[in-house]
């Protein structure tokens, strides 16, 4: 095998690994060991005997727990439909309660009854568990919304190949256009499966488009706009941006309480989050919080256009550099500006650094397959 050969194979090899590395770290940094991190919650009551109740709860768990107390069984009612806590506890000598909201978050909700259930044991009385919130029968654990993330995720980033790489000989004005129309066809996707496919949602499709839409439009924006800049470095950075970071601090599997501190702190800004949450919001929990997630994936959006526009002005034809009777290789801009080339302007073209049309094919396919 010939050296350069050699090298260009072990030069491909390299994104794979670092994917792996990638990847590794952050689903088990994010997956493996949940743990209730400052999870909030409440006890009812306004007796003195609910006031030290849940400051022995408080100072059992430590920082494990957030505990407040609430006056009433509507107003904790009312902070889990807001998100505000993950379960309350009604305490009772007989019939003591624990309140969850499971649609907001089922591990949340699990982790919850796990601190509880022992305090009613000691009591010698069953705990009587309800659920505020249920998501719908067809998504029973209620990450169903997750796993929709992720198609939306992959059928966004996969998309930038053919926009970046393969589309790379049309003006930015055109790739844009072909973006907003992907958009909306990955967002119209991903609201069949939600909807007539796999009856996640039971109402309000047109909202779960919009937010759909508003999500890969800004996936697809900011990697069509980072093509033109890191090649085929594009595709390492589209995984770590919206894989490695997206889906590990989305919520879809444990909310931000049941993570470590730095996925817990990505959630309250990034794009899956904004998509994952503002769902919830629509579906079950009557649009409280929408408008902040929605904003969330708008100012995706603009970062996104911005990105594109960046990458517009840095592919304007700049004035040629030679005089006028200059005949030597045309520069790889020059080129790019002609619409048709010779086969020996081709070359001259290829030897400035243009790519060859197997390389725009090879770059497409190494996207398209990871």
């Amino acid at each position: 095998m010939r050296s350069p050969a050699l090298r260009h194979v072990l030069t491909h090899l390299i994104t794979p690994l670092l994917m792996c590395i990638g990847m590794g770290l952050a689903y088990m940094g994010a997956f493996v060991t949940p743990e209730p991190h400052h999870l909030p919650v409440a006890v009812v009551g306004s007796a003195p005997q609910a006031k030290v109740f849940a400051q022995t709860v408080k100072d059992t768990a430590g920082e494990k727990l957030d505990v407040r107390t609430v006056a009433t069984r509507d107003d904790a009612v009312g902070l889990l439909k807001s998100r505000t806590v993950t379960g309350a506890y009604v305490p009772s000598a007989k019939a003591p309660e624990l309140l969850v909201a499971s649609a907001a978050s089922d591990m949340g909700a699990t982790a919850v009854e796990k601190v509880f259930t022992p305090v009613a044991a000691k009591e010698g009385v069953p705990l009587k568990v309800t659920d505020v919130a249920e998501p719908v029968t067809d998504d029973p654990t209620g990450q169903g919304l997750f796993f929709l993330l992720i198609a939306l995720s992959i059928g966004s980033y996969a998309s930038v190949a053919a926009l970046g790489a393969a589309g790379a000989a049309l003006p930015m004005r055109v790739r844009a256009l072909l973006t907003l129309g992907v958009s909306a066809v990955v967002g119209g996707i991903g609201t069949l499966l939600a909807g007539p496919v796999f009856h996640l949602a039971h109402h309000d499709l047109a909202g779960v488009w919009g937010m759909a839409w508003l999500y890969s439009a800004g996936i697809l924006f900011i990697g069509v706009g980072l093509h033109t800049f890191l090649k085929r470095w594009t595709t390492l950075t589209m995984m770590v941006l919206f894989v490695m970071l997206n889906f590990t601090s989305s919520g879809g599997l444990f909310r931000p309480e049941l993570q470590n501190g730095f996925f817990g702190t990505l959630h309250a800004f990034w794009n899956g989050a904004g998509f994952v949450e503002g769902a919830r919001s629509l579906l079950y929990f009557g649009d409280d919080g929408l408008s902040r997630n929605v904003w969330t994936l708008v100012v995706w959006l603009l970062a996104g256009l911005v990105v594109t526009g960046m990458a517009a002005l840095y592919e304007r034809p700049r004035p040629a550099r030679h005089a006028p009777g200059h005949t030597g290789p045309a520069t790889a801009t020059e080129s790019a500006a002609t619409p048709a080339v010779a086969p020996a302007e081709r070359k001259a073209a290829r030897a400035a650094g243009e790519k060859t049309e197997e390389e725009v094919e090879e770059e497409v396919e190494e996207t398209v397959g990871v």
